[in-house]
């Protein structure tokens, strides 16, 4: 096998902030998997990672003389797996709309670079691309059915053993060993249900699929999960959730609803936060664009918050339709809160949006991180300058 990189595609990157600003894209979690883990799963082999400098550090470029350029963005399936896997050195596979989904070269390649020096391909069937950040959540119900189907194609499930645990289409269940299930409702009639390893779900949860839990989730109790979420590993949610995406290691412990979101790694949701994903006049959602500094519009009529990694928010914080929250923020205080809360920022609607300090937003992501036995080092701390820095100009326009 060729030696296999995602990359960033300088265009996407942008439209996928905040979630891009600390991962490469392919390290974005769309059904049960994170877009690197579909490939290496795809490509049977580990991958490597084309991305931002500051980033580098913690997800490397491997070079070898056999290279296969993947654009992170991209979700595989079977057929696009095999045209990408069989693309000739010195080709360069492209959409009719001129992204480049891939390149196989002999040497080292940059996505800026475009196709020249390499021969065009082009590819005309439908594929998955995460172009915004509202794929993430648009595309996750489909996302959970393909994942799934792979896993339970090659694997069997551990079953569930509670007495007091109702299933609808219990063959569409999937339960990693370890997995504890207590007295809930789970409902895969209408897509598939994945429990992941050593996952609890606790007593009165009540779930319909399409879902996922990964390693080390909790729901906690009397949660209801609507269909097309995923809870990413070691995350806990509680209350209403529908339709939304929570990376992984983030707290929603409590009630309050979140519907059509997405939470990045490290976020803590107080209690009784709620976000609206419908406006009262039922037009389309806008929302802040990274790339144009203003609110572009979705065509969606529903979208809620987008939350960058570290941010918290505190008890009974409201979330207006279609609020983009950055990286380490930390928003408290009554009334909606701005469509679009800087990275760094502390405060809020009420009381006034000021600068957070850098050494106290690490040592709370130092706190935060380590809480669950994990190391947050100096490459994090480098990587969250680096974003601090980056952001600067939004928090002083």
């Amino acid at each position: 096998m060729p030696n296999t990189i995602l990359f960033d595609d300088p265009k996407i990157r942008i439209q996928l902030l905040p979630f891009t600003y600390t991962r490469p894209v392919a390290g974005i979690r769309c059904g049960i998997h994170t877009l690197a883990e579909k490939w290496a799963d795809r490509c049977h082999s580990t991958v490597s990672f084309q991305t931002e400098a500051y980033l580098a550090t913690k997800y490397p470029e491997h070079i070898s003389d056999d290279n296969l350029f993947i654009n992170g963005a991209l979700c595989p399936d079977d057929h696009l797996t095999g045209i990408v896997k069989g693309l000739p050195h010195g080709n360069a596979l492209v959409s009719d709309k001129g992204e480049i989904l891939a390149a196989r070269t002999h040497s080292a390649w940059k996505a800026s670079e475009g196709t020249k020096g390499l021969s065009v391909v082009e590819y005309t069937e439908p594929f998955t691309m995460i172009r915004n950040v509202w794929d993430i959540f648009g595309q996750n119900g489909a996302q959970i059915k393909t994942d799934y189907e792979r896993i339970a194609s090659v694997r069997k499930s551990a079953g569930i053993t509670d007495p007091f645990t109702h299933c609808y289409k219990q063959e569409h269940i999937f339960v990693e060993e370890g997995a504890v299930i207590k007295a809930s409702i789970l409902n895969a009639e209408n897509g598939p249900i994945y429990i992941g390893k050593n996952a609890l779900i606790q007593e009165g949860s009540m779930i319909q699929g399409p879902f996922a839990i990964g390693e080390n989730g909790v729901l906690a109790q009397g949660t209801k999960i609507r269909p097309n979420t995923t809870v990413g590993p070691s995350s806990k949610v509680g209350g209403e959730v529908s339709n939304c995406v929570v990376l992984g290691y983030s707290n929603k412990g409590h009630d309050g609803y979140l519907g059509n979101s997405v939470l990045g790694e490290w976020c803590n949701l107080g209690a009784n936060t709620n976000n609206s994903n419908l406006k009262n006049d039922h037009t389309n959602v806008k929302l802040h664009s990274y790339a144009s500094n203003a609110l572009d519009d979705t065509g969606l009529l529903f979208c809620g918050l987008m939350m960058g990694d570290y941010s918290k928010a505190g008890i009974s914080t409201m979330f207006n339709t279609g609020t983009v929250v950055g990286v380490s923020v930390n928003v408290f205080g009554a009334g909606f809160q701005a469509k679009h809360v800087p990275s760094f920022s502390w405060g809020g609607a009420a009381e006034g949006y000021c600068g957070y300090r850098f050494e106290k937003a690490v040592a709370v992501a130092k706190d935060t991180v380590s809480r669950r036995g994990i190391v947050f080092g100096q490459t994090e701390e480098d990587i969250m300058r680096a974003v601090f820095e980056n952001t600067q100009n939004q928090r002083s326009q």
